[in-house]
């Protein structure tokens, strides 16, 4: 198997709206196992679209993904789904947690969802995630009992619950602090050298770009280097 997680082969989006206008254009990169990658660009260059097709959750485009070798172009939406929630974890700016389940649970939902394992199983391994990073004594509160930075470490945790291929970040640090940006960079550092986890991040934060394995620079949706 080739160390390829994800790859992209002449990328190409049009918006329609007002007219037709080309966002992305032929836009053909990869991304290697174990690899902390940052996609960096002024607003509009296509960048957080770019991610949006990657991670199938837009599947408007010309050319073709492959996740692991895998083509995930022309898939079925149930197909893609599968493919997400096994393959693909997501960490956004905006935490998303449901307000109406505590920590512990809103880590458990994407394993829930995928049903690899038994409810307690799931259980405990949310709580080693929880461990990890941090924020164990947080389990049993609500999010809304949370600072900004301990929900992104609560995303995060969210996000490895089903053991992902990659984890895509949009803006991971866009809401946060210094001292909290910093924090969220050095859990991701820790995972891709100790767990050899696969991360693929866009960001606006030079800072936080210029500490990741490599960077790809976008520009009017090209990759420019």
């Amino acid at each position: 198997m080739s160390s390829k997680v994800l790859e992209t082969i002449g990328l190409t989006k049009y918006f329609y709206e007002p007219t037709k206008f080309k966002v992305l254009d032929n836009i053909t990169m990869s991304v290697d196992h174990g690899e902390f990658v940052s996609i960096v660009g002024k607003s509009g260059c296509g960048k957080s679209t770019l991610l949006y097709l990657l991670s199938t959750m837009d599947t408007d485009y010309e050319g073709q993904v492959l996740i692991h070798e895998e083509l995930v172009t022309g898939q079925s939406d149930i197909d893609l789904a599968r493919i997400r929630n096994e393959k693909i974890g997501f960490v956004f700016q905006f935490h998303y947690l449901l307000s109406e389940y505590t920590v512990l649970k809103n880590v458990m939902l994407p394993g829930l969802k995928l049903q690899q394992y038994s409810e307690a199983e799931i259980e405990h391994r949310a709580m080693d995630h929880l461990k990890t990073l941090g924020m164990q004594d947080q389990a049993l509160k609500m999010p809304n009992q949370l600072s900004g930075g301990q929900k992104q470490r609560v995303a995060i945790a969210r996000a490895l619950i089903n053991d992902p291929l990659i984890i895509m970040g949009d803006e991971p640090t866009g809401n946060l602090d210094k001292k909290n940006s910093d924090l969220v960079f050095d859990i991701f550092k820790e995972l891709t050298q100790e767990h050899n986890q696969t991360l693929l991040v866009v960001t606006h934060d030079a800072d936080f770009a210029g500490r990741t394995n490599r960077i790809i620079t976008m520009e009017d949706g090209k990759i420019i280097s």
